[in-house]
């Protein structure tokens, strides 16, 4: 019983010890490490899908038999659209093997995200107050829910207007453009929309540490409109149709961000009215 009592003030001890900078340097590259495992391991597992794997995920967008062309149909024929046709070449040696290897990685860093950032918040987790752990329950779920959200509605929303545009862009040339182009241009449609869906929770942090207030976020509105438009513009093509599409959902995340800051606000000053009445 001494030897376990031992061993518990023991740890204890090195548990109540601030780590030096070494060890927390140390501690960052193994959940770099792990992250960076993570990709790695459902990179190779959709680049062992092969073609058809691939064929399902990147190159549907460009089929008729797509979800969001089928949907719209279905709701109204007036709005009925079909993607053009848009033949994919690979103009260099080595090509169709490099832009698979990317894909693969791309589609690693979606489905390992959840991880990735749960790997983070282990890390800056002990950093935190007790309270402040609290208030950031269920953050994991939350940021993935939302990087998830914003990768799908770049894939189904984003990508079949984007290329029925741009692809159909009728200048009396032939349609026809390069896989790694088509792929990168995937790309851009969705991941940068899923980071870009993470506003309502970097608000929120913003607001609880005191840099964000919702009375700020309401007299910048006009500005982050502005902004709005032009992130639309660098984060997807140079037509009217994309920027649309994603500058709409954005502002709506903004205005969400708002009555969220609102929120965390009001409690705080709601905690801070009560600690004053028990004092």
């Amino acid at each position: 019983m001494a030897l376990d009592q031992v061993d518990v003030d023991n740890m204890e001890e090195q548990a109540g010890k601030e780590m030096s900078f070494l060890e927390h340097l140390e501690e960052l590259r193994w959940h770099l490490v792990r992250s960076a495992a993570s990709v790695v391991i459902f990179g190779v597992l959709t680049f062992l899908g092969g073609k058809a794997f691939f064929d399902l995920i990147m190159i549907s967008p460009k089929t008729e038999g797509f979800f969001t062309y089928r949907m719209i149909c279905k709701l109204s024929e007036t709005l009925c659209f079909k993607p053009p046709k848009l033949d994919l070449i690979a103009i260099e040696l080595g090509e169709q093997f490099i832009v698979h290897f990317k894909f693969a990685m791309m589609f690693g860093i979606v489905l390992s995200f959840p991880y990735i950032f749960w790997e983070f918040w282990k890390f800056i987790k002990p950093g935190l107050y007790d309270k402040e752990q609290k208030a950031a329950r269920g953050v994991v779920f939350i940021c993935s829910f939302l990087f998830l959200t914003g990768v799908l509605f770049g894939y189904y929303i984003i990508s079949p207007f984007a290329i029925t545009f741009l692809g159909g862009y009728d200048l009396g040339a032939v349609s026809t453009t390069s896989l790694s182009s088509y792929v990168n241009y995937m790309t851009m449609f969705t991941l940068p929309v899923g980071i870009v869906f993470e506003l309502p929770i970097v608000v929120y942090f913003l607001s609880k540490v005191g840099l964000v207030t919702p009375e700020f976020l309401k007299s910048y509105r006009r500005h982050a409109f502005v902004i709005i438009l032009i992130l639309a513009a660098v984060i997807t093509p140079p037509d009217v149709v994309t920027q649309f599409l994603i500058g709409v959902p954005l502002y709506f995340l903004y205005e969400i961000s708002i009555i969220i800051s609102k929120r965390v606000v009001a409690k705080q000053e709601a905690e801070e009215k009560r600690l004053e009445a028990e004092g």
